[in-house]
């Protein structure tokens, strides 16, 4: 199911609560908060990171008609170390946790279609952590490139080169390769 079906879905079933509109570097979540929200991204770009030390490690994008969510914190409603920030101007849609547990309980589908999208997040998860173990940074690049190519178009490379794991410089030169 794409991103588009699923909010479609939700749209349907009226399970969104409001809309925010966060601007420049604003944060819709802190580390050591908790966040139970699903946010559905109008338009803008968000980035979710970790604190490694004194450096940012940027671990997910979201930009217009994705999904975003802390999803420890969503799972466990206890607080976490991930960052969600507005990397420019962004109108979200939020779904709060509690009226999607209702819908995915509603019937058997739409448990289904849950177990589905954390499936969906599993083997992203995996595939990341492969990439970052043994890909090398050509190779996360290519992968990123064919599986997110707005990416590069939404988020700049300063980010997008974090995300990887590499320096913007290293970043730029594959791009021009």
């Amino acid at each position: 199911m794409k991103p588009t079906d699923l909010i479609e879905l939700i749209e349907s079933h009226q399970l969104i609560e409001k809309e925010l509109i966060f601007e420049r570097h604003t944060f819709l979540k802190t580390a050591g908060s908790s966040d139970t929200n699903i946010y559905f991204v109008e338009e803008g770009s968000l980035r979710v990171y970790v604190m490694d030390k004194n450096e940012e490690r940027t671990i997910r994008f979201g930009y217009k008609k994705n999904i975003l969510v802390s999803l420890d914190s969503f799972l466990t409603e206890k607080p976490s170390e991930f960052v969600i920030q507005a990397l420019k101007k962004t109108r979200v849609k939020v779904i709060p946790k509690k009226r999607f547990m209702e819908f995915i309980h509603r019937d058997e589908a739409n448990l289904k279609l849950w177990v589905k999208i954390l499936e969906d997040l599993v083997i992203q998860q995996i595939e990341r952590e492969k990439d970052l173990l043994i890909a090398s940074p050509k190779e996360r690049y290519e992968r990123v490139l064919r599986r997110s190519p707005i990416l590069f178009q939404e988020v700049s490379n300063r980010h997008i080169a974090n995300y990887l794991r590499m320096t913007p410089e290293t970043l730029s030169r594959l791009k021009k390769s």
